[in-house]
C-alpha cells in the first residue's frame, strides 16, 4: 500500500517564496508509483491540502489528516520543506513528535539550535572550529554603535540571528551604514548577529545522514557577482555555483571531514548543508541549513546530480528512512 506523504511548504517568513519553489521540485521527483503525494500549504494556523490545483481542504491538526470525498486520509510522513519558521526552527518537528508522525528533517532540538546562528556558534566552539568574530544584539538591547565597533571591525556583516536566504543581511563598510543595517535585520528577526568579514573562497557542502545510511556529496564553490552571496546572487542568477569545487583534493577532504564532524556533534539527520569561508588556509564555519533549498537551481540538487545519484532516489531515501521502524 502506498504511503501518504505530505510536502509541507510555505511558512511564515520571507523565505516562503523559496519554499514554494522547493516543494515543486520535491513533488516532481518523489516516486509517485510508491507514494500518494500531497502538497500542504502552511501559513500561521491555516494548513491546507492542495487536493487539486483548484481545491484546497483544511488539515485536521489533531492527527494530521484531512477529508477527501468523505474519506479520512491520515499522513504517514511529513516531508518538511519550509525554510525559516515554523519548518526550520523546530516548531513543526515538536508538533510531529507530539502526535507521532515521522518527518524528514533534523529533530526539534537540533533544528531550534541551528536556526539560532549565535547559539549554534557557541555550541560548536568546543570543537575548536574557526569562526568569524561576532556580537549579539538582542531585540531588547539598545543600539550602541561604539560598543559594536569596539568588538567588530569594518567591514562587517549584519544579519538576522534567526533566518536564511540572506533576507535582511547587509554588508556594512562604513559607520554611517550600521544603524540602518541593524534596523533592516530586526525586521526579519528581533535578535541581530553582527560578524566580522572574512575574505576568502566561499564553499558549501551537503551531507545526507540517517540511521540507515550516509551519503557524502561533493563540495560547491560559490562565486557571487555581488559583494556577497545575497538573495539576488542566490536566486536571481547573480552567482556561479561550481560543483565540484575547483579546489585541491586535500581541501575538499578537509571540508567533508569538518561537515561530518559538525553534523555528528549536532546530531543532524536527513539532508543538511553547511557553508564555509576558506581563508589563509583555514576553514571558517558560516552557518548550517537543516532545510536547504531544493529547487532545480539550488545547491543540494546540483551536488546530488554530480555525485551520480538521481533526485528521485535520494528523496525516496528520505521518506524511507524517516518512516522505517527502529
Amino acid at each position: 500500500m502506498k504511503k501518504n506523504v505530505a510536502i509541507l511548504y510555505g511558512g511564515d517568513s520571507s523565505e516562503k517564496i523559496i519554499s514554494d519553489r522547493s516543494s515543486v521540485t520535491i513533488e516532481k521527483y518523489l516516486p509517485k508509483e510508491k507514494y500518494c503525494i500531497y502538497r500542504v500549504s502552511v501559513g500561521g494556523s491555516e494548513w491546507n491540502v492542495d487536493v487539486t490545483p483548484y481545491q484546497r481542504v483544511p488539515v485536521n491538526k489533531d492527527d494530521f489528516s484531512f477529508m477527501r470525498d468523505g474519506e479520512k486520509i491520515v499522513f504517514d510522513c511529513a516531508f518538511i520543506i519550509i525554510h525559516g519558521t515554523p519548518g526550520e526552527n523546530g516548531i513543526l518537528q515538536a508538533y510531529f513528535d507530539l502526535i507521532g508522525i515521522p518527518y524528514t528533517t533534523c529533530d526539534a532540538f537540533v533544528s531550534a539550535l541551528t536556526f539560532d546562528k549565535y547559539a549554534c556558534k557557541c555550541y560548536l566552539r568546543s570543537l575548536e572550529i574557526n569562526m568569524a568574530d561576532d556580537f549579539l544584539l538582542k531585540k531588547t538591547d539598545t543600539f550602541d554603535q561604539t560598543e559594536i565597533e569596539r568588538k567588530i571591525a569594518y567591514p562587517m556583516f549584519v544579519k538576522p540571528n534567526a533566518g536564511g536566504s540572506s533576507f535582511g543581511v547587509t554588508k556594512v563598510k562604513f559607520p554611517r551604514e550600521l544603524r540602518v543595517a541593524v534596523e533592516t535585520a530586526r525586521k526579519e528577526a528581533g535578535d541581530v548577529i553582527i560578524e566580522s568579514f572574512v575574505e576568502g573562497i566561499e564553499l558549501s557542502h551537503g551531507i545526507y545522514s540517517t540511521d540507515k545510511r550516509t551519503l557524502e556529496l561533493p563540495v560547491t564553490q560559490i562565486v557571487s557577482e555581488n559583494s556577497f552571496f545575497d538573495y539576488e546572487a542566490k536566486y536571481e542568477g547573480k552567482s556561479r555555483e561550481i560543483t565540484p569545487a575547483p579546489v585541491s583534493e586535500e581541501l575538499s577532504d578537509r571540508v567533508k571531514a569538518l561537515t561530518k564532524k559538525i553534523g555528528s556533534r549536532l546530531g543532524c539527520r536527513g539532508l543538511v548543508r553547511i557553508d564555509y569561508i576558506y581563508s589563509d588556509d583555514k576553514l571558517y564555519f558560516l552557518e548550517i541549513n537543516t532545510v536547504p533549498g531544493m529547487s532545480e537551481a539550488s545547491i543540494i540538487p546540483q551536488q546530488i546530480l554530480h555525485a551520480g545519484f538521481g533526485m528521485s532516489q535520494v528523496l525516496d531515501w528520505l521518506v524511507e528512512d524517516a518512516t522505517a521502524k527502529k
